[in-house]
């Protein structure tokens, strides 16, 4: 698990489960890897870690990546964090985990919106500023009343990860019960989009990786015309 990863799930947990005593928490894609998800929830939490194959940190191997055996109404939260990019339809895992949240739970989602090819056994995704919003609707479309409370792409941390970040309300009637963000304490994230507000806020259009290429561009030209007039 990378640095910023594990620094925006510790903002989650911190920001959406301070009032939420002994909260049920499933994560999806457990299996720990330099760290788990696991290591920052709140201490009194019940923790159930779901994976496609067994490793430390995963409770429950799932038969189907597309069902979970849980029943519904289960979480106070579902949580997780590069793991979807692995899964070929991640549209249906997201449903799961709306399906096995209770209705005024919250779901926290982390997916690359950068980096490198990596197989796990697959990967096949990277998630841009309105995948929360496209998740959300594909909700509605699917029965669901769920909310946006929160998306926004991060800024790297030592890494070359730009994680993007959202967090949904399963029903509309419990968004209010979270009226904390994360995103002001986040690092620099940028395109934030809020409910209730289409228009990202700190808006950039290019990623970090490409400004920082232009950057480096213009200084490399600059320094050969330099070089040039000697």
């Amino acid at each position: 698990m990378h640095r910023s990863a594990r620094r925006h799930c510790k903002l989650f947990f911190r920001t959406y489960l301070k009032d939420v005593k002994r909260p049920t928490i499933v994560e999806i894609g457990s299996q720990s890897v330099n760290g788990s998800l696991r290591d920052v929830a709140p201490p009194d939490s019940r923790y159930v870690g779901l994976d496609f194959v067994p490793g430390e940190g995963v409770d429950l191997v799932l038969d189907d990546p597309y069902r979970f055996r849980i029943e519904d109404d289960f979480a106070d939260a579902v949580v997780s964090s590069s793991c979807l990019e692995h899964s070929q339809m991640f549209w249906l895992t997201f449903l799961e985990a709306l399906r096995i949240l209770k209705p005024e739970g919250v779901l926290y989602l982390n997916v690359p919106s950068n980096g490198p090819f990596h197989r796990h056994p697959t990967d096949n995704w990277r998630f841009y500023p309105d995948a929360g919003a496209a998740l959300n609707e594909w909700a509605h479309r699917s029965g669901y009343d769920s909310v946006l409370l929160e998306s926004f792409v991060g800024w790297q941390d030592g890494d070359v990860w730009n994680d993007f970040v959202a967090v949904f309300a399963k029903t509309r009637s419990a968004a209010v019960r979270y009226p904390d963000r994360i995103h002001p304490k986040a690092l620099n994230p940028t395109n934030v989009i809020v409910d209730g507000n289409d228009e990202p806020i700190n808006y950039v259009q290019q990623p970090q990786d490409r400004r920082r290429l232009n950057y480096l561009t213009e200084r490399f030209f600059g320094l050969r015309k330099k070089l040039d007039e000697v």
